[in-house]
């Protein structure tokens, strides 16, 4: 073995604990009896033991399990799409009652052959969710619907109450990791989603590992906060296949805690930051958090004046 395949071992604090108790396999079930896709299964994230048995929480993917792109990192199947289920925004709605969430979030393959990008779909499914659960918070993860204003106004007119739109990777290398995706389109989708609804929170998240340098990590920080974005998480690049882009580096507990400071210091109202970290990882708590942290600045002001 050579020196370098013995440091990208991976290291003890990415071992995961797996849990396949009545909470997970019943999830499992329900999902398959309503012809549901979840990110947590297509993308195989490392966390679906945790989210599933323990604390029963998933991130529903709409629009079907096949993706129009094929970017590097990601476990998604691509392909030529099947037609839109127009049943599917009740069902998730459904799901989401029997489940009894208080926090949701439904993300979606991108679908390039679509005008709209899915963004009727997408809006719809918010709707229903609201219909049958109004004490529900929704948080939506889309792609950026071919950068289209008028696909993101579909959706942001349904408001759901956050906005999350990854911008994966730092500018230098996404043309290599992100197929037919822009670093400055992901960076105008946010922006606008605030200038459309500026109450609704906006959010993105960014893979380490992949030979980015950390001073084009803190030029990602920067960029998003330019453009308004008031969440970030951080997460270990894992490579899903052989065939995926490999690892370049490990980052310990330790970077990571010192990369949340860093992005908290730059005026994130909250930063989630850690080797299994994924953008819907915890996302009640990123949610409750960034509104803790919104009301004890609004409050700060009121005192000045």
């Amino acid at each position: 073995m050579s020196k370098k395949e013995e440091i990208l071992r991976k290291p003890d604090w990415l071992k995961i604990k797996l849990n396949t108790n009545e909470s997970y396999t019943g999830l499992k079930k329900m999902m398959r009896e309503k012809n549901l896709h979840t990110v947590c299964e297509e993308a195989r994230c490392p966390n679906i033991h945790e989210c599933w048995a323990e604390r029963r929480t998933a991130t529903f993917m709409i629009l079907g399990d096949t993706c129009t792109r094929a970017c590097r990192f990601c476990a998604v199947k691509t392909g030529l799409p099947t037609e839109l289920d127009w049943q599917e925004p009740e069902r998730v709605a459904d799901s989401v009652q029997l489940m009894n969430l208080k926090h949701v979030v439904v993300t979606a393959v991108a679908r390039d052959d679509l005008r709209d990008g899915g963004a009727a779909v997408f809006a719809e499914t918010v709707r229903a969710i609201r219909r049958k659960n109004p004490f529900t918070s929704i948080e939506v993860l889309p792609s950026d619907m071919g950068g289209k204003e008028e696909n993101l106004r579909l959706l942001m007119d349904a408001k759901p109450d956050i906005l999350n739109h990854n911008i994966e990777t730092v500018k230098r290398m996404t043309p290599r990791v992100r197929a037919r995706a822009k670093y400055d389109r992901s960076l105008e989708f946010l922006r606008r989603a605030k200038e459309m609804q500026p109450n609704i929170p906006t959010k993105s998240s960014l893979m380490v590992g992949l030979g980015e340098t950390k001073e084009e990590i803190l030029e990602v920080m920067d960029d998003l906060r330019e453009n308004h974005v008031d969440i970030m998480t951080i997460g270990q690049y894992l490579q899903p296949t052989k065939s995926h882009l490999k690892v370049e580096k490990y980052y310990s507990p330790d970077e990571f805690k010192e990369l949340q400071q860093i992005a908290l210091s730059k005026g994130f109202s909250h930063c989630e930051a850690g080797p299994l970290v994924r953008s819907s990882y915890h996302a009640d708590e990123q949610v409750n958090a960034a509104a803790k942290h919104k009301q004890m600045l609004g409050e700060e002001k009121a005192q000045e004046a």
